[in-house]
């Protein structure tokens, strides 16, 4: 049987660039033009001798590596390596006594960006409040996301805004723990987290290579969600596939009365302790 239920974020229980259509309505410009006017305009203020098109060069020659980071190297390096890693671009290197200064700076950029990302909330995925409420009686409940832009502080932020925060007992993401899906020990710090071993965890997500190959190289469950993007359900390796959150507590259930313990040696061993 299930013990434990996991979650990716974006595209599962919240809709990627659902913002968007707000943002143009208020008359604001996209997130991504957003943040490369916000990185601009606090180099330029603070160091005059930066022209605009040098900081906006610098802005994505950082996103540029985190991209190959991310993609390549399975990781996701926070905000505030971006943007050391830009400044570093930019020649902007602390000299004697200026350390803590050029921290400060860098602090306050971050939390400019990290506030834009969530002041205008996504829309969460229709249903989802409920079937999070009623999965909560029967299972241990975590989340497993990347953080490519909004912050493992953000979505938190977001999920609280949603009364959603409480539901779950473990959240693991990638700009906290220096690994992204789909490397095998970020869901094997999931299992750890939530005290199960991982063929007692189904992990439900909308992408294969992440969401279905990453859970199932530790033995994992996984479930394929359609119900914001259909990613290739018709080829997936998924023990299931679930299209709508009303639907999802029943697909997790009969799910659940499948589950049986590996077989073979050391498949007793595993311990979350």
């Amino acid at each position: 049987m299930l013990e434990a239920v996991t979650f990716d974020f974006w595209d599962t229980m919240a809709i990627d660039d659902s913002d968007e259509p707000k943002r143009r309505a208020l008359g604001l410009p996209s997130k991504a033009d957003a943040r490369i006017e916000l990185f601009a305009s606090h180099v330029t203020r603070r160091h005059p001798q930066i022209a605009h098109e040098q900081a906006v060069r610098a802005y994505r020659h950082a996103h540029q590596n985190f991209q190959q980071a991310w993609h390549e190297e399975r990781r996701t390096p926070g905000m505030a390596v971006r943007m050391y890693d830009a400044y570093e671009f930019l020649g902007l290197r602390p000299g004697p006594g200026r350390f803590a200064q050029l921290m400060r700076e860098v602090d306050a950029l971050v939390r400019e960006i990290e506030t834009m990302e969530v002041r205008i909330q996504p829309d969460f995925t229709p249903g989802v409040h409920a079937a999070l409420e009623e999965l909560s009686l029967h299972y241990k409940l975590g989340i497993i996301s990347d953080t490519i832009h909004t912050t493992g502080r953000g979505l938190r932020y977001l999920l609280q805004r949603q009364g959603l925060l409480r539901y779950f007992n473990y959240m693991l993401f990638s700009d906290e723990i220096g690994a992204s899906k789909p490397e095998s020990a970020v869901f094997r710090q999931a299992a750890l987290g939530l005290g199960a071993a991982p063929h007692q965890i189904v992990h439900i997500g909308d992408r294969e290579s992440n969401d279905v190959a990453g859970p199932l190289s530790i033995g994992m469950n996984a479930i394929l969600f359609t119900g914001v993007k259909d990613r290739g359900s018709a080829s997936t390796q998924a023990h299931a596939v679930c299209g709508t959150f009303s639907a999802l507590p029943g697909t997790v259930r009969r799910l659940s009365a499948t589950i049986r313990p590996p077989a073979g040696p050391g498949s007793e061993s595993w311990s979350p302790r």
